[in-house]
């Protein structure tokens, strides 16, 4: 297959900064002095503040999978539609400085990117040929990251709609594939629709939804103590 065109099928073509021959960066004081350094920072704070966080990489950690910031965050330009992304075949996470402009945003993707992460981490996951794996992971990355909270919902005037979070994590992983894999809506919704419910029933390692920073709080102490708990039975 033609490079270009598996870029695109694979959601490369998202991220030009994934490939160095074609991407030219802007000026030195762009780049250092504004969203770059804006990103490090942001990105920095939310490794040592956000609960969500915090679990998911004591969790990588005990699973083998220490995660380094400058190994494995790297703040880039990438295309106005997307804010993050998981590269599998680095093992990074892409942090589109260019589109994260407020802490509470870093921190969800920071979340997000870190789940899919995990699930990279955790199991044999084909992300670019088995699309059942990549719609799990975006399930459950839409669900445990607050990509769907009330707040979060509410700023995006939708609310008001029976089982409404089981809605918004469908629609976010449906455009999530959407975007980085070329297939037909139809073909993407039965792919989310097949696993659904095994994926959003998957909490690990948060033991729970995490609805709000103080539920991702609880989780956090849950799994720092989880040590404590089994050497008492």
């Amino acid at each position: 297959m033609d490079q270009t065109k598996q870029e695109e099928q694979h959601g490369y073509d998202l991220f030009p900064e994934r490939n160095k021959a074609k991407y030219t960066k802007g000026s030195i004081g762009e780049s250092l002095f504004t969203f770059n350094h804006k990103c490090q920072v942001m990105l920095q704070f939310a490794m040592e503040t956000s609960p969500y966080a915090k679990l998911l990489l004591s969790a990588m950690k005990s699973s083998g999978c220490q995660v380094f910031k400058d190994r494995h965050f790297s703040c880039e330009d990438c295309d106005g539609t997307v804010s993050g992304g998981f590269d599998a075949a680095s093992s990074q996470i892409v942090l589109c400085q260019n589109n994260i402009h407020q802490q509470s945003h870093m921190t969800r993707v920071v979340t997000h990117e870190l789940i899919h992460a995990f699930d990279h981490c955790r199991a044999n996951v084909d992300w670019f040929n088995n699309y059942r794996h990549l719609a799990c992971s975006e399930i459950r990355a839409a669900n445990l990251s607050g990509d769907c909270t009330f707040n979060n919902e509410v700023a995006r005037f939708n609310f008001g709609v029976k089982q409404h979070h089981q809605e918004c994590v469908r629609g976010r992983a449906l455009r999530s594939i959407l975007a980085v894999r070329n297939i037909s809506r139809k073909e993407a919704e039965k792919i989310v629709d097949d696993v659904f419910d095994t994926c959003f029933n998957d909490h690990a390692p948060f033991g729970r939804i995490p609805h709000t920073k103080k539920d991702a709080g609880f989780a956090n102490r849950d799994y720092e103590n989880r040590d404590r708990y089994y050497a008492n039975l």
